[in-house]
């Protein structure tokens, strides 16, 4: 039996990078499992768009496909608008949503190692603070799983980890900053947890403007690929078990 398609789905962005960014990560999943067929779909503002894949696989007569919202947290997206999209797929596609990539011990790696391409080192997390900035969202479920992740992150030795969102909810970027300020750390770095560049993560760059150091946007980490094949293999499981039967 022929292995699933892998479907990216990107929500898209005005931004350039963004895309860039997604096609970047994409090419690193294959480097990870090459002769995995690997397709990207955007939900707004790039091409192709996540329908006109489907039909396209479907014309291919392609028969599985996993499709993985490349999103951090189980918001409005993958809850509403992905499975609104999935459902409107040729009806020969057996589709199956794998999981949201986060959270994940391995996107913790990733933060920190952007944080040390950033100029930080190991030796340096017991005096620095960390704001923890994500994009935000209005539901409850994602910003609690936020404050779970910094909470997470403290324990590994940082001198206090605190969550911001550049929308949608507080506190902002750069409250967080001053925040962790008047904790009395030495230093201030700011980790985006976003995967990609676009209008949110500049926001939260401005808002680090107070900060000892910015780091990078997820993006194509290595660390971030492998949690995308385990979301893939994840979603993959019920259908090889039931073979196995």
């Amino acid at each position: 039996m022929r292995a699933p398609v892998l479907l990216l789905i990107a929500h898209g962005s005005r931004d350039p990078r963004h895309a860039a960014t997604v096609h970047a990560l994409v090419e690193r999943v294959r480097s990870l499992r090459p002769g995995l067929r690997v397709e990207t779909g955007f939900l707004d503002f790039n091409v192709p768009s996540v329908g006109g894949v489907l039909e396209s696989l479907a014309a291919q007569d392609v028969r599985e496909v996993v499709a993985l919202p490349l999103l951090l947290t189980r918001a409005f997206h993958a809850k509403a608008d992905i499975p609104a999209v999935l459902r409107e797929a040729p009806a020969r596609l057996r589709i199956r949503q794998a999981d949201v990539l986060g959270p994940s011990p391995l996107l913790l790696s990733a933060l920190e190692r952007r944080l040390y391409e950033a100029g930080l080192t190991p030796a340096d997390k017991s005096s620095t603070g960390v704001v923890l900035a994500s994009a935000g969202s209005s539901d409850p479920e994602a910003i609690a799983v936020i404050a779970d992740i910094a909470r997470e992150w403290w324990r590994t030795g940082w001198c206090a980890v605190r969550p911001a969102f550049a929308s949608a909810s507080l506190p902002r970027t750069e409250d967080a900053v001053r925040g962790l300020r008047a904790l009395g750390c030495e230093r201030v770095a700011v980790a985006p947890y976003v995967l990609a560049p676009g209008f949110l993560p500049d926001r939260i760059a401005r808002g680090a403007a107070g900060a000892d150091v910015l780091a990078d946007v997820l993006g194509p980490a290595p660390e971030v690929a492998r949690v995308l094949l385990e979301r893939y293999d994840a979603a993959c499981r019920p259908a090889l078990a039931a073979l196995g039967a």
